[in-house]
């Protein structure tokens, strides 16, 4: 692309939604491109579709250091799984692209145009693989790509373009560190070469390595985060409480005490040092009769990540108009989550233990004690550590075809091999079953006595109950082959018609396996695991045909089918045949372009989209999928059974169960697009589309919280979990994808620039946004401006201005990043009074805290990011200084407890915990 396209604005091409217009006169300098979104080469670098693209320069000017944070600075993304999702929640190490907020399983991420293995068995790609030191350019389509890559491309592409030629070598570094105190710091080192020049040698050759840690980031280090016992103002009542979600494994522990069923007496549960002493411990709160351990004090909000990556490039003349080319992309990535020390869940305790005499027994009626079946407590095992969950990844990525052309026809063909391979493993803090019940059976450790009264010794007695190993592995991969050809049909009034076609097939296949621990439950508190492998195949052919009908207006249409083969699944070694059926849909797409005049033209597309179920949404086995991230109270009246199965009244995490659905079918889409493209002489551009995405069929599953609060409705997903440590059965959700209906997702993307001439340089400002019309779904509703059914939030405006002044050697940005307010989820609050204790009344005869629902607004939240570069030594030397945050915007507060991980008071998800944050980025070329 051109230095003066470039030029419009460093910082701020991040947000266009579409390519800026190239002034008249250029128009004929620009070499034959293709397109994110089409196989036809065209001159002109306008199009049909909107189109956002940004390379190298843009990239660094943002301050971004992943391509993750990369994609979380475009307005048209919303919902992202990022790093933080993965501590106690179902990142599962994940960061992902998610375009209109439709979820990430319908942005298709390539990779120099091809797809990239899932990290899923759908299409979920993580980004952390992609190395951002490779990337020569970014293109992301904001509307749905039928015919080229797959119709599954329902709400866009965004496209990883690599470097294509290399002739010297750089060396950057970069050291980000946060002005608050305590960790969140980044590093990172980059080194790419390359030799031989295409055009005179023959060949070119790529290399590029990278480096990336970024450190841990502890709940206690930040203010907002530091406790889930928050004191909160009611702003419709302006009464003022306490807001706290803690968890029942608390510490000191709480017991429960079952009765034979002969005696007709009700089981009953408390704890003890509340009995005793009147208030519960330090950290902990009342929960019904039980006392309630603020967690949230001992996670950390922000993982650890460290990343290497290798990518390698090659491309050679194999002969006149016949080149051939390769790619490989290494990537090692690891995230370590730290949550909150382990929850032992109801461990049994032997009935003739000093436990049980000193102090459960002096708390239950002497007539009844001869009644008793058995004793349990639950505990929070602090002295063993935070629980750690270390979550490795290796993708490998490996292209080989060629490419060339016969006469006026162009073709291209490649083989590819892409995987994922996962490891799931505890590092530390994870308690064993039977090791822990007998330390608790010989008496050497007080489940009851606070923190501080617990003997110095009890780490180390804890130390030989800690498992430490491998709990499962994921291993997904795509192989299969891609050819396609472009040629002229025949003459138009204003060109050629130009023919693109092409077919492609997919091998693809998905392994879940699990280590022994996990076969044989040996972790407390855990269910065991299952092993499956999942397989199957897919192709798609297309045909894609741009008609200039006249010199003002140009007509493509394309036509695409798919294809893809039942699910051949192995669970635990048996073969079980194949799952559901082959499913089948022809797509298509029609756009067009007018251009009125030299300032002015108009673009609009209308399309139908495909997707067939994730290969795990058909074919998974029912499997424990841990416990449910956020705390609830038992919702079932005394006289429903399912009431038996809660493991306390209030405050508990349910086990989770996730599973396939085989009678899934296939998801579809239409969509349509129109807008404009202004550029004006002055240097003032302008480009504004609406888009509309409809779904049908859509896959998805319901939250923890949507299945408690309409238990009646979805009562057949509540299920008995048997406690593999008391043989107690407990309770249970299940988690599996449906079909969920019809949704509904519009909006209006829109991007302002002017530039202008100064005597001492040039002045880059931009506007650019994304407001939301409409998004919701028949299973959720809607989640817009308010947190949704859906455990998540669409925000009606995202918006990123920008301002560049480059003079000299010298470049200067300011980015201004803004997000609209939204409604806070439904909580409730405990009243208090001035000196902070809770206030009560009886109920039955019983004295109980009194609690009243609150919904918090939660402003809009508004980010500065300022950079400074220079260059040297003949720009063989750049620096850049940098303030991401520069106002320091704290995460404004919140009382959601579910969607995204463990932590509470604030969404990691849409706010920065990191705070303002400098940065100094150096680079050497030679």
């Amino acid at each position: 692309m051109k230095k003066k396209l470039l030029s419009v604005a460093v910082t701020t091409a991040i947000i266009a939604p579409s390519i800026p217009a190239l002034a008249q006169e250029d128009a004929q300098a620009v070499e034959e491109v293709v397109v994110t979104g089409s196989r036809i080469q065209r001159v002109d670098l306008e199009s049909a579709l909107p189109i956002q693209v940004l390379d190298a320069d843009d990239i660094a000017a943002t301050g971004v250091t992943s391509a993750p944070e990369l994609m979380s600075k475009l307005t048209s993304m919303q919902g992202m799984v990022i790093a933080a999702d993965s501590v106690g929640g179902e990142g599962g190490g994940l960061q992902t692209a998610n375009l209109r907020a439709l979820g990430e399983s319908y942005t298709l991420v390539l990779l120099n145009g091809r797809r990239l293995a899932a990290s899923t068995s759908g299409s979920v790609v993580d980004l952390s693989h992609i190395p951002l030191a490779a990337i020569e350019r970014v293109e992301i389509l904001t509307d749905g790509a039928s015919a080229v890559y797959g119709s599954d491309a329902i709400a866009g592409v965004v496209n990883f373009i690599l470097k294509a030629e290399v002739e010297a070598t750089t060396i950057s570094a970069r050291y980000d560190q946060p002005d608050a105190s305590g960790g969140g710091d980044i590093a990172s080192i980059d080194l790419t070469t390359g030799f031989g020049n295409f055009e005179e040698d023959g060949f070119t050759v790529i290399a590029s390595l990278s480096h990336h840690e970024q450190s841990e980031l502890a709940a206690k280090d930040r203010e907002f985060a530091k406790t889930g016992i928050i004191q909160v103002t009611n702003p419709d009542t302006g009464n003022t409480g306490l807001f706290f979600n803690g968890s029942t494994n608390s510490i000191p522990g709480n017991a429960y005490v079952y009765f034979t069923d002969s005696s007709g007496h009700d089981n009953i549960s408390f704890n003890p040092y509340r009995e005793a002493n009147g208030s519960c411990a330090p950290d902990n709160a009342p929960s019904s009769n039980l006392c309630a351990f603020d967690y949230t004090s001992t996670l950390f909000i922000l993982p650890e990540i460290e990343t290497d990556s290798v990518f390698l490039s090659g491309k050679y003349r194999l002969a006149d108009n016949l080149e051939g080319f390769s790619e490989l992309v290494y990537s090692q990535r690891s995230i370590t989550a730290k949550t909150a020390p382990y929850p032992t869940g109801q461990v049994p305790l032997p009935l003739d233990s000093d436990l049980v005499a000193d102090y459960v027994l002096p708390y239950i009626d002497p007539l009844l004690v001869a009644d008793i079946e058995m004793v349990t407590g639950t505990w929070r095992a602090l002295a063993a550590g935070n629980r750690l969950e270390e979550l490795t990844s290796d993708a490998i990525h490996f292209v080989s075809g060629i490419k060339g052309s016969v006469g006026d026809i162009n073709y291209e063909a490649a083989l590819f091999h892409s995987s994922t391979d996962q490891e799931q493993n505890y590092p530390d803090g994870h308690l064993l079953l039977e090791e822990f019940g007998e330390l608790i059976g010989s008496g050497e450790l007080n489940i009851f006595e606070p923190v501080d009264n617990l003997p110095a010794n009890t780490a180390e007695l804890l130390a030989p109950t800690v498992y430490s190993g491998n709990y499962s592995t994921t291993e997904t991969a795509t192989t299969g082959f891609d050819a396609s050809f472009d040629m002229p049909l025949f003459a138009m009034g204003a060109g050629e018609a130009i023919l693109a076609a092409g077919v492609d097939y997919r091998q693809s296949s998905y392994v879940e396996d699990i280590s022994d621990a996990n076969r044989d439950t040996l972790i407390l508190f855990r269910q065991a695991g299952t092993s499956y492998d999942l397989e199957r195949s897919s192709y798609g052919a297309y045909a894609e045909a741009l008609f200039p009908i006249m010199d003002s207006l140009d007509v493509t249409a394309s036509l695409r089918y798919d294809t893809f083969s039942g699910v051949d699944a192995t669970v635990d070694g048996e073969d079980l045949g194949t799952v559901n059926k082959t499913e089948s849909d022809l797509t298509y797409k029609l756009s067009g372009r007018w251009t009125i005049n030299d300032n002015l033209s108009m673009r609009a597309s209308y399309g139908t989209g495909f997707k067939a179920p994730a290969m795990v949404s058909l074919a998974r086995p029912l499997v424990n999928f841990g416990v449910t991230s956020g705390t609830f109270d038992c919702v079932f009246p005394d006289s429903d059974p399912l009431s038996d199965l809660c493991v306390a009244p209030a405050g508990f995490q349910a086990q989770v169960l996730a599973g396939g659905n085989a009678e899934l079918t296939p998801e579809t889409s239409n969509q349509y697009s129109v807008g404009f493209v202004m550029d004006l002489d002055s240097g003032f551009t302008a480009t504004v589309d609406y888009w509309n995405i409809s779904m049908e069929d859509q896959v998805d599953s319901l939250t923890e919280q949507q299945i408690f609060d309409n238990w009646q409705q979805y009562r057949e997903l509540f299920v008995a979990v048997t406690n593999t440590s008391t043989g107690i059965d407990e309770l249970g959700i299940i988690q599996a994808d449906v079909n969920i209906g019809e949704s509904e997702v519009s909006g209006i993307d829109y991007r302002f620039e002017q530039t202008a001439e100064l005597p001492f340089g040039e002045l880059a400002l931009s506007l650019a946004g994304t407001y939301m019309i409409e998004n919701e779904n028949s299973l959720y509703g809607s989640s817009m401006g308010k947190f949704g059914a859906n455990d998540a939030v669409t925000f009606r405006n995202q918006i990123r201005a920008g301002v560049t002044l480059s003079h000299g050697d010298f470049a200067h940005n300011l980015g201004i990043n803004y997000r609209s307010g939204y409604l806070d989820q439904w909580n409730s609050i405990g009243l208090i009074d001035n000196d902070g204790n809770y206030l009560t009344e009886i109920v039955d005869g019983d004295e109980e805290i009194i609690y009243e629902d609150v919904q918090l607004e939660i402003p809009s939240y508004t980010t500065l990011d300022i950079q400074s570069q220079v260059m040297l030594m003949e720009n063989q030397l750049s620096l850049k200084l940098g303030i991401n945050n520069l106002a320091d915007r704290q995460p404004p507060r919140t009382l959601r407890v579910s969607g995204a991980g463990h932590q509470l008071g604030f969404d990691p998800r849409y706010s920065d915990a990191y705070g303002r944050t400098l940065y100094l980025n150096a680079a050497y070329t030679f």
